[in-house]
């Protein structure tokens, strides 16, 4: 019954971090980052902001929500450790989600202190974005796969996997780049927003534009290729490892990517208003935790069936 409530706090875990995500782009999108000056982890000089703007409200909200995130990590960090025995893969899964949620604290902390944040348009704040992302992709990787080990998911084995491995390797990496590229994608919609689509067009294909506004059409490009091999590496993982678990995520996989791409393109078509940018990064969110699902099924030790939670079979006693 413990082990069962642990696995429901990890679950837990990860839905709370995926809004954490949501209002930290909110802030980007609106334009609130730097709501509470260049100070960290004060507000503005001060621990509980006075008279604040709604600027401050924003990034102070997402700053607490934030240290809460990490105080549930820690929490469920003690609870494997007393939970589970020495070297057991939970233990694992929640170490590696304790190293992430640091280090995104202090990319968030270095954005804010080096100023890198409201109409800060350097090629530093991108970088800083790139390496937020795929930090935050990260952690969502190390939550997801501790809550799948919590509820009866066995440890990876990647010896002898052959071309699946290689296939979700390959996905894995591209996920993390096109991830990336929208997250740099979005920084250029915020601060160089177009009027129309006609605009965003002629500013995309300017050269003496801005870097930001000329990558911005190497993103539906990468999608677009991104989305054509999942669909592709899906099918084939669906071959290589015919169990029913296997194949329910790989159709996730498929399903999901399309309704992104066609997300993305209304996103692209109403010149990326803030909600559409955050139902795209929701999207984009599941299509990574489903991925590594996808790993973490295919590439289990024995069948995904045989829980952790479930007691073993006692052999017959002979008669």
């Amino acid at each position: 019954m413990q082990l069962r409530r642990f696995a429901s706090y990890c679950w837990a875990v990860l839905a709370y971090n995926l809004g954490i995500i949501l209002w930290g782009a909110y802030v980007r999108a609106s334009g609130s980052g730097a709501g509470c000056g260049s100070h960290w982890p004060l507000c503005n000089g001060q621990i509980i902001p006075r008279n604040p703007q709604i600027e401050t409200v924003i990034e102070f909200t997402h700053r607490l929500s934030s240290g809460a995130a990490l105080i549930m990590i820690a929490v469920m960090l003690v609870w494997a450790f007393r939970a589970y025995p020495k070297g057991h893969v939970v233990r694992l899964g929640a170490g590696l989600s304790s190293f992430f949620i640091i280090t995104e604290a202090l990319v968030g902390a270095g954005l804010v202190l080096f100023e890198l944040v409201a109409d800060n348009a350097s090629i530093a704040r991108a970088l800083f974005m790139a390496v937020h992302l795929a930090n935050t992709f990260l952690l969502l990787g190390a939550l997801t796969l501790t809550a799948w080990w919590a509820s009866g998911g066995v440890a990876l084995r990647l010896r002898g996997q052959g071309s699946a491995l290689v296939l979700l390797v390959l996905g894995l990496v591209g996920m993390l780049v096109l991830g990336v590229s929208g997250a740099v994608t979005a920084l250029g919609d915020t601060l160089y927003p177009a009027s129309s689509l006609a605009e965003g067009l002629r500013q995309d294909l300017s050269p003496t534009a801005h870097f930001l506004i000329r990558l911005r059409v190497l993103h539906p490009t990468i999608a677009i290729g991104m989305g054509l091999y999942l669909v592709f590496a899906a099918s084939c993982i669906s071959v290589l490892r015919p169990d029913a678990q296997t194949k329910r995520f790989a159709r996730g996989i498929v399903v999901l990517f399309l309704i992104q791409l066609g997300v993305g393109a209304l996103n692209v078509f109403l010149l990326a208003p803030i909600p559409m940018q955050l139902v795209h990064l929701l999207l984009a969110d599941f299509v990574w935790i489903t991925l590594i699902l996808l790993s973490a099924s295919a590439f289990a030790e024995r069948p995904v069936e045989e829980s952790l939670l479930q007691p073993l079979p006692q052999p017959e006693h002979a008669l």
